[in-house]
């Protein structure tokens, strides 16, 4: 009979749960999806509730960010102002997100 020596393949310390989830992401390539419906879900915070309550749909397709807005005048105001848009989205979820704004 063969002995075995008991290795756990288990890490043994700790690590905080962000880290854990973040490795997680990454793992499974899942951090661009992740990050993509953060910004969707988070769209209101990041733009305020002017544009959040003008907002009739917003989806991601290929790092490009579909924005349906209901307002001309505001819709014409994200357009000129895409740079910074984009500029708050890299700040806040990273660069490469989102590449591009499409105004709808």
């Amino acid at each position: 009979m063969k002995k075995y020596s008991f290795e756990p393949s288990r890490n043994r310390h700790t690590s905080p749960l962000k880290e854990v989830f973040e490795e997680l992401l990454e793992a499974y390539r899942l951090k661009d999806k992740f990050s993509e419906k953060t910004v969707i879900q988070e769209w209101g915070q990041l733009m305020g509730k002017t544009v959040a309550s003008r907002t009739q749909s917003l989806s991601v397709r290929q790092k490009i960010l579909y924005v349906k807005i209901t307002s001309g005048p505001l819709k014409k105001e994200i357009m000129m102002n895409k740079s910074k848009v984009l500029t708050l989205i890299a700040e806040k979820y990273g660069k490469g997100v989102i590449n591009d704004i499409v105004i709808l």
